[in-house]
């Protein structure tokens, strides 16, 4: 057993290696999301999303989709898990539904994939 003077310097040790050890952690996992950061560019998606969305959906925050079946896109992540459609996007979307004005089939390169889920969710706010 060790004697009550000696048990003070090992706290005192073990108090600081304890905490350079954290502080290693946090200064790790913010060099990691530096290095990684999110994949995908909201502006790009945004753009992406005027030239071949708007013409049916709702792209923005507000307002309503010219086409009345197509659900704005600012609703997405209400009905679906934003992440989940990327493969969806991927493989090429195909919705059935009954509306006069089908949505077109059309699949998505993975950096336009990346770049419209990143704007799809700062809708999600």
């Amino acid at each position: 057993m060790r004697s009550p003077d000696a048990v003070g310097p090992a706290l005192i040790r073990f108090a600081a290696v304890a905490a350079i050890a954290t502080a290693s952690i946090a200064a790790c996992a913010q060099m990691d999301e530096a290095a990684y950061p999110e994949p995908g560019d909201p502006g790009r998606g945004a753009k992406l999303v005027q030239e071949r969305c708007s013409s049916c959906h709702a792209v923005g925050r507000e307002g309503r989709s010219p086409y009345p079946a197509a659900p704005p896109l600012r609703t997405l992540h209400k009905k679906y898990d934003v992440e989940g459609l990327a493969e969806a996007f991927a493989e090429g979307i195909l919705v059935h539904h009954k509306g006069e004005k089908p949505m077109p089939e059309f699949v998505l390169t993975p950096e336009e994939i990346d770049d419209l889920i990143a704007y799809l969710r700062t809708l999600e706010d």
